[in-house]
């Protein structure tokens, strides 16, 4: 009699293994090591576990997740169509709103002077030489730090300003008008290269710097804008991005498009110190950058009126502290002001030599420039590894916390994909993956200027605290 096997067939062990590996990758490849085939998903616990950040997600993606969505989608909406047009030059004490006779304007959130990092100290007490209420440094160090000055964040006064600039009320702005909404903003003229206050000097040569931009430039470039035809800014600088441009680290190709559309008007120019002028703007490769700067924070106002986004309105840094302002909600959250990574250091500069990093031109990034777009610039792959890959990979980690597209700055490198548009907190908080912004590296003590340039990474605090007031406002 046959013996019966009551256990069933005898399993067969796979010739073939395949491995969906979720978490870390060592598993991954210990599987790869013995000769089986293994694929890795980049997954981690949302918000690294933490209980309030977990709740406050699941609130914004659970019973407000319709309001959310909605407000989100009218907010990268505005950023992808606002229409920004260059109108002109004024004078900034008549044109900023609220900016009064005694104020001098600055980069980032808001805080005391005492506060200043070097560079901006530097710059603003240029900046007060330059509107003649002092003479020296010293003097002008007692002027600000005596309280004879307002300190107020440009963000403040629909105003954004690269780097360590800081604007006097007779400083010379770029005046930006976004035609669907009739909203203006501003940023100064671009200092250009060298010892200049935007790089954190105060030399004499660096006051006169200011004062040249508000004697010779400002004329001349105002009225070779009034005798041309209006300048679409984002159309200039989605150009610039097919020609290798970020419109942040690198604008040369805007720029020089710019200056093509003005030369006409230019070369009419009967200012006395008209060669002196051509000579400065043929020499500042990044005159766009303001122009760029002027028009995202015209978008990225028109956004901030909607209510209840969880769309990243500002980010903005003063050397001290690295805020972030969310759409609808008329306040700061802050964090300390990160290094400059990814950097390359000037001949004889290093690390120990770097400031934070600081200016109010990551609102570029908020709406697909800068390191959103840097697939499309071949000159910001130099800080991310020396391959295209590098930029490639920075966009793409963009992609993975903003909440569209952009349907104007396409990048060629990637099929001509629009850039990633509207940094949405919950992404960033969940995957803990913060966005990355191209910039330049200032002298953190000496006054040396620009010593190098990289790319910063947000700290991932504020937005964490973005993100709770966001779900406190909504609860």
């Amino acid at each position: 009699m046959a013996e019966h096997n009551s256990a069933g067939p005898v399993p067969q062990l796979p010739e073939a293994v395949a491995v969906v590996n979720i978490g870390l990758a060592l598993f991954g490849d210990a599987v790869r090591a013995q000769g089986a085939e293994a694929v890795d998903v980049d997954w981690r616990i949302p918000a690294g576990g933490d209980p309030e950040l977990i709740a406050a997600l699941t609130a914004l993606h659970g019973r407000h997740a319709a309001a959310v969505e909605a407000a989100n989608a009218e907010v990268t909406r505005r950023l992808d169509t606002a229409a920004p047009t260059l109108l002109g030059v004024a004078r900034a004490g008549e044109a900023v709103p609220g900016m009064g006779e005694r104020t001098l304007l600055h980069p980032g959130p808001p805080q005391p002077w005492e506060a200043f990092c070097d560079p901006l100290r530097r710059s603003a007490r240029a900046a007060a030489m330059a509107e003649g209420w002092a003479s020296t440094p010293e003097a002008a160090e007692a002027v600000i730090g005596g309280g004879e000055v307002e300190l107020r964040p440009a963000n403040h006064h629909a105003t954004a300003l690269p780097m360590a600039t800081v604007l006097g009320p007779t400083s010379p702005v770029l005046v930006v008008e976004n035609a669907l909404c009739g909203n203006q903003a501003f940023s100064g003229i671009n200092q250009g290269p060298g010892a200049t206050p935007w790089f954190g000097v105060e030399s004499p040569a660096a006051v006169r710097r200011l004062e040249f931009l508000r004697d010779a430039v400002a004329p001349v470039l105002g009225a070779a804008l009034a005798a041309s035809s209006p300048i679409d800014v984002f159309s200039f600088a989605a150009q610039g991005l097919q020609m290798g441009d970020d419109a942040h680290m690198r604008t040369q190709a805007a720029t020089n498009l710019v200056l093509r559309h003005l030369l006409p008007a230019l070369v009419r120019s009967e200012h006395p110190r008209r060669e002196e002028v051509a000579r400065f703007l043929a020499g500042n490769h990044l005159l766009f950058l303001n122009l760029a700067m002027a028009a995202a924070k015209a978008a990225s106002d028109w956004a901030a009126e909607v209510p209840g986004s969880s769309i990243v309105a500002t980010m903005a840094r003063n050397g001290t502290t690295f805020g972030v302002r969310l759409t609808g909600l008329d306040r700061w959250f802050t964090a300390p002001a990160p290094p400059v990574e990814d950097a390359l250091f000037h001949p004889g500069y290093g690390e120990v030599d770097a400031a934070p990093d600081i200016g109010d031109s990551a609102v570029l990034e908020t709406l697909g420039l800068g390191g959103a777009a840097a697939a499309a610039s071949p000159a910001i792959a130099t800080f991310l590894g020396g391959k295209m890959a590098g930029a490639v990979a920075a966009t793409r980690a963009m992609e993975r916390i903003t909440a569209s597209r952009s349907t104007r700055f396409t990048i060629p490198y990637l099929d001509f994909a629009g850039s990633p548009v509207g940094i949405d907190i919950r992404r960033v908080v969940a995957q803990e993956v913060t966005p990355q912004i191209t910039t330049g590296i200032l002298d953190a003590r000496q006054g040396r200027g620009q010593v190098g340039a990289g790319v910063a990474r947000a700290p991932l605090a504020c937005f964490q605290e973005a993100l709770r007031g966001l779900a406190g406002v909504l609860a």
